[in-house]
């Protein structure tokens, strides 16, 4: 027997829902939805969409006022985790038109040059053993992208990539343990991330720069922080992927969790996927959201397939 399937696609919509819970509306078209972001000022949104022909993402912008997507990038090649510059000027964004994955950045306008950040090359250079990484924020004061690595012999850590002068990586928290999902708070001074160094994913915050200090946000597992526009409240998602909530205080301090509603976002921690993000005030939030109906992907199977080779 011959068994086979075409692309594994993760398909949902993306759905505004209150803090509350209660779907508001939806943008764009149902689809397999890797990687989405905000602009700053929250009226455009960058997202990577899974071609189920060619199996790679490409990364469109929807007009959030206007409605209607425009295509950001184009070929075959993988085009995803776009990142905006904090002005909302530029997106940076992870391909592997070079065979190798890189780091470009292009005008949000979607016209003029595509700049190369960051080379195979380069990263070789710097220690990175396994060029697959994945930005997922910009600092604040534009100094630098921060991405996940995966390396072959510490698991994921967190790497800066200096968006002036010689951009070439350096290693901003890595072993014991697996380091994900890393974003800046809106002042630049903490990063928060996801991490399993105790054995389950939960959500901490580090200083920036790196020093001694770190706290544990989530109290019993958590993955992929955002923060809250003025830097007020950090929000994750649970083990049960529920959307929790946490305030922050001076310090800082952080509270108790809250749940704040239960999702439908995709299975499974990964670097790779982002299944949610926050409105500036963190009154909404977009989130991916399967279809309760989804069908699952097909498998083929073939009987006796050698068959056809005879003929």
């Amino acid at each position: 027997m011959l068994a086979y399937a075409a692309a594994m696609l993760q398909r949902g919509r993306l759905t505004w829902f209150d803090r509350a819970g209660n779907s508001l509306n939806s943008v764009g078209v149902e689809g397999d939805y890797s990687d989405f972001r905000l602009s700053p000022t929250g009226q455009t949104l960058a997202v990577s969409l899974v071609d189920p022909k060619a199996w790679n993402p490409d990364i469109w912008l929807i007009d959030l006022m206007r409605g209607g997507p425009s295509r950001f990038t184009v070929g075959s090649a993988l085009s995803a985790a776009p990142v905006w510059s904090p002005d909302g000027a530029r997106i940076v964004f992870r391909t592997n038109r070079n065979g190798q994955t890189e780091l470009y950045a292009k005008s949000a306008g979607g016209g003029g040059n595509e700049e190369v950040v960051l080379t195979y090359e380069t990263q070789h250079a710097a220690g990175i053993d396994t060029p697959n990484l994945v930005c997922s924020d910009w600092s604040p004061d534009g100094r630098y992208v921060i991405s996940s690595v995966p390396q072959q012999t510490t698991g994921d850590d967190l790497w800066l990539i200096p968006m002036v002068g010689d951009k070439k990586p350096f290693k901003f928290l890595g072993p014991p343990a697996d380091q994900i999902h890393a974003n800046f708070s809106p002042d630049g001074r903490f990063v928060a991330y996801t991490s399993n160094e105790s054995g389950r994913f939960q959500v901490y915050v580090q200083t920036f720069p790196l020093s001694d200090r770190k706290w544990q946000v989530s109290t019993d597992g958590g993955y992929e922080p955002r923060w809250r526009g003025d830097g007020r409240e950090i929000y994750y998602l649970s083990e049960g992927r529920k959307l929790m909530a946490v305030s922050v205080g001076a310090g800082p301090s952080f509270a108790v969790p809250k749940v704040l509603f239960q999702t439908r976002v995709p299975e499974g921690v990964t670097s790779r996927r982002t299944h949610y993000v926050p409105s500036r005030d963190g009154e909404r939030f977009l989130v991916n959201t399967q279809s309760s109906d989804a069908l699952p992907n097909p498998i083929t199977v073939v009987l006796n397939w050698q068959a056809d080779l005879k003929k």
